[in-house]
């Protein structure tokens, strides 16, 4: 599929069937993190696939709000990095994340990024501190966010032309 098409059709997924996700499907899924540019190629991150639900279940718990839907998901991918190792760790985690989600929609799964960074828990620790917690994560590693992926239980209708903001773009200048 054209990347046109992937990011046109790709919408946030939070509702997925119980079907899992085949060992081929996750490998590609691996790769796709793994090659995903970052600034000099520091590669910063680390990648955490989670299929127990038990662990998917404490995860969705993770802040207050925005990640309840975790724990039906059949997986997911924490991503973290070492701010140590670069000074843009939070964009090369971000493009990670992107890729991931397209090429999850490449492989016919839904896909729904979970914001970690920067949010708090319901105890006034952060976020990032809980994710961590659970998974025996270095004390160095930041954790950036978590995708949900899954096939889709609900399907959304893609963008059309009619849903661009033509006017946020602009040539050379805003005027």
């Amino acid at each position: 599929m054209k990347t046109i098409d992937l990011v046109q059709q790709r919408r946030s997924c939070r509702i997925y069937s119980e079907q899992k996700i085949e060992l081929e499907k996750i490998d590609q899924l691996k790769k796709i993190a793994l090659w995903s540019p970052t600034s000099k190629n520091n590669r910063p991150w680390e990648f955490v696939f989670i299929d127990d639900k038990s662990l998917l279940e404490e995860l969705s718990a993770c802040k207050p709000h925005g990640a309840a839907f975790l724990k039906n998901a059949p997986l997911a991918i924490v991503i973290l990095a070492d701010p140590n190792k670069s000074d843009v760790w939070i964009e090369d985690c971000s493009i990670a994340a992107s890729f991931l989600q397209l090429g999850a929609e490449d492989l016919g799964l839904g896909s729904c990024w979970i914001q970690i960074r920067e949010r708090t828990h319901s105890s006034g620790s952060t976020a990032s501190e809980q994710v961590k917690k659970l998974l025996h994560a270095p004390a160095n590693l930041e954790t950036a966010s978590i995708i949900a992926l899954g096939y889709k239980g609900k399907e959304r209708r893609p963008y059309t032309d009619e849903d661009l903001l033509t006017e946020r773009i602009h040539l050379n200048q805003f005027k």
